[in-house]
């Protein structure tokens, strides 16, 4: 399973452990991923999730699941994200008529 955020498609970095001596050695910085479970008002079901824990705040200081999908431009989310995007806006086109 590839490490990566369903939400915001952060990946692992890659970098050098550097010691006293200046010795390098590879290192690779994983990010912190959490398998979730949240809930769409919108679409009125539950939705599983692996993503950040910085994701998981900035969902908490949106005020969920729909109003940060629809708060971020379309370039920011992944392929999933962006489909669950438009699912959410084709939803709220339909409650308005």
């Amino acid at each position: 399973m590839a490490r990566t955020c369903d939400l915001t498609g952060v990946k692992p970095l890659f970098g050098q452990n550097v010691s006293h001596s200046n010795r390098k050695t590879k290192k690779k910085f994983l990010p912190n991923l959490c398998n979730v479970t949240l809930t769409s008002d919108i679409l009125n079901k539950r939705i599983k999730l692996r993503i950040t824990t910085r994701a998981l705040r900035s969902i908490d200081i949106k005020g969920g699941l729909d109003s940060f999908l629809l708060s971020r431009a379309a370039k920011q989310l992944t392929s999933k994200a962006s489909e669950l995007r438009k699912n959410i806006e084709s939803a709220l086109a339909k409650k308005k008529k």
